[in-house]
């Protein structure tokens, strides 16, 4: 049986707001997208739209309040 040494990556939050920024960008684009899809989608297909772009609008904000705390963790460093 071998016992192998791992430590754990050291926390390296350099790049959160970049990366937190692209993930609303492409949520963006998203929610976009479905506006074009939901031209030629039936009633049923709608709503599921509209259900899922509200998802996408309150992971939006979410994105939005972390990437504040990461900027403001980023500030005191």
């Amino acid at each position: 049986m071998s016992h192998h040494n791992t430590k754990p990556n050291p926390d390296n939050r350099e790049d959160n707001v970049e990366k937190l920024q692209h993930m609303v960008q492409d949520t963006i684009q998203n929610i976009e997208a479905s506006h074009e899809t939901m031209k030629f989608a039936s009633g049923q297909e709608k709503e599921r739209i509209k259900e899922k772009n509200a998802r996408r609008e309150e992971s939006i904000r979410d994105l939005r309040n972390e990437i504040k705390d990461e900027y403001q963790y980023q500030q005191k460093q």
